[in-house]
């Protein structure tokens, strides 16, 4: 795929991203697939994986200052 940022190649890595969900609650997913310009940094986090994302984080505790998860071990 290429970058719609910059027109470089993006590439399949698994990194940690933090997550804001609420104004002092932030939750950091561990070893989440996404997809990564090797130019400029731009990342792109697929369909599938957004919807996972997004089911783990609605289950989180809005009221917690910093949660660590780890990806794969959800479901």
């Amino acid at each position: 795929m290429i970058c719609h940022n910059c027109g470089g190649e993006l590439e399949s890595l698994i990194t940690n991203l933090p997550f804001k969900i609420g104004p002092d609650s932030i939750v950091i997913i561990k070893g989440l697939p996404v997809l990564q310009c090797a130019n400029c940094g731009e990342y792109l986090i697929d369909d599938p994986v957004m919807e996972k994302v997004d089911s783990i984080l609605k289950r989180t505790d809005k009221t917690t200052e910093l949660e660590v998860l780890s990806y794969a071990a959800t479901a």
